[in-house]
């Protein structure tokens, strides 16, 4: 395989200087383009499985600048575009890698049942029982994921792709939107091809509603415009004639999408705040393996007392008040040892407890011998007497109009 793919290199080197000496003469320039299409295919396939870095950005920077230059001859001379392959994007750094993002599965996602639900039934069972799918009957193409910010969107549109074992494409609006006419709508072209192509796979378009907003504003770009037109002549392509492809998009403002967007979306799900159990799981699941002297009683007390909180929220919460054994133990100025040999602040009054600043006692003993105490229910108080929720009321209660006037998802099985 290595032997092989240092070939693929050296055929991109010698087509690329194949290209440049066509390049020079006016009448070759379709010529020079399709030589150089070829050595970017070859050169992204190449540093695809190349595992240097060093290598990887040397080769990758020198091959870039020859993609702009195959891209201006394109829109300059009207050649008929040729296209790269998924793999060789990704090689290039032309596009985001479609391996999993992370590899968080969705029985990490707390709570968020019902959409759970809909989205294995979407993603999961078409792929383990096709057969189920006959005839009339199909499986959900597209699914809008809308709510307040930090509710777990994102988190749980990741979740499914790993769950699915799926090609997970991440989209942006700084992924698509170009400076160049009509290089937007070839980006999203591209992206359901190679979609297409790599199936099962998920589309996953972050705050859809800056792509595709309402049409027809006096201030509406023309390259804007045509960018949404294409999204919505793909989708209904997806949903009507594409197998295994699923395109997920989540929003916090699902009121500024356009209309015609919004119907190509079959299942609309609202992500709300999460309940008082499930903040309660979501401070267990981010304090995780962490030291901590945490009763059951303690997990009830801080969900209360964080009602209006988003999963985002309570993490930055967990994350300053796990910090806090970190900040006493830099101030600290009594330090004990304890049964296992390391050296733990104290207070004074505690019957081992040594005089220490930690300069010095890490000049005795090392820092590897210093450890924080566990983080304790007075931790998370003192976070929470400074931390308020992100999260409006306005946000709220336009998701639940949202909810109200177009919602249609996430009901859940009966059980």
């Amino acid at each position: 395989m290595e032997a092989s793919n240092i070939q693929r290199r050296q055929r991109a080197i010698e087509k690329l200087k194949k290209a440049k000496e066509q390049d020079k003469e006016q009448d070759k320039k379709e010529k020079a383009y399709k030589l150089y299409m070829e050595a970017l295919e070859d050169a992204g396939v190449y540093l695809s499985y190349e595992k240097d870095p060093d290598i990887k950005k040397k080769y990758c920077q020198k091959f870039v600048n020859h993609y702009k230059r195959a891209t201006w001859i394109r829109e300059s001379q009207y050649v008929k575009e040729s296209y790269l392959s998924h793999k060789a994007q990704v090689g290039l750094g032309l596009v985001q890698s479609s391996l999993k993002l992370s590899d968080v599965k969705l029985s990490d996602v707390c709570g968020l049942n019902d959409c759970k639900e809909l989205l294995k039934e979407a993603a999961i069972v078409p792929i383990k029982f096709p057969h189920f799918f006959t005839e009339n009957r199909k499986p959900w193409r597209a699914i809008l994921l809308y709510g307040p910010p930090g509710t777990g969107k994102t988190h749980v549109a990741h979740a499914i792709a790993t769950d699915s074992r799926s090609t997970f494409f991440s989209v942006s609006a700084s992924t698509i939107v170009s400076k160049w006419m009509g290089e937007g709508e070839k980006q999203v072209s591209n992206l359901f091809r190679s979609a297409r192509d790599e199936a099962p796979s998920i589309i996953f378009i972050d705050e859809i509603d800056s792509l595709c907003g309402p049409r027809g504003n006096d201030n509406e770009h023309e390259a804007s415009r045509r960018i949404k037109t294409e999204f919505l002549v793909q989708m209904q392509a997806v949903s009507t004639d594409v197998k295994n492809v699923l395109v997920l998009a989540a929003t916090n403002t699902p009121n500024h999408l356009d209309e015609a967007m919004r119907r190509r979306f079959e299942k609309r799900i609202y992500v709300p705040l999460p309940t008082s159990k499930e903040r309660e799981q979501i401070f267990k699941w981010h304090i995780g393996k962490t030291p901590h002297n945490l009763s059951r009683k303690d997990f009830e007390d801080l969900a209360s007392k964080t009602h209006g909180f988003s999963g985002s929220d309570i993490s930055i919460c967990v994350k300053d008040a796990l910090y806090q054994p970190i900040r006493a133990t830099l101030d600290a100025t009594f330090f004990r040892e304890n049964s296992g040999g390391m050296w733990v602040p104290c207070e004074r009054t505690h019957k081992n407890a040594k005089t220490f600043t930690l300069e010095k006692l890490e000049a005795k003993v090392g820092a590897s011998k210093i450890q924080p105490p566990p983080t304790t229910k007075a931790d998370f108080d003192k976070v929470l007497e400074k931390q308020k929720s992100t999260v409006s009321k306005a946000s709220i209660e336009r998701c639940e109009r949202f909810k109200e006037q177009f919602g249609n998802g996430g009901e859940g099985r009966k059980k």
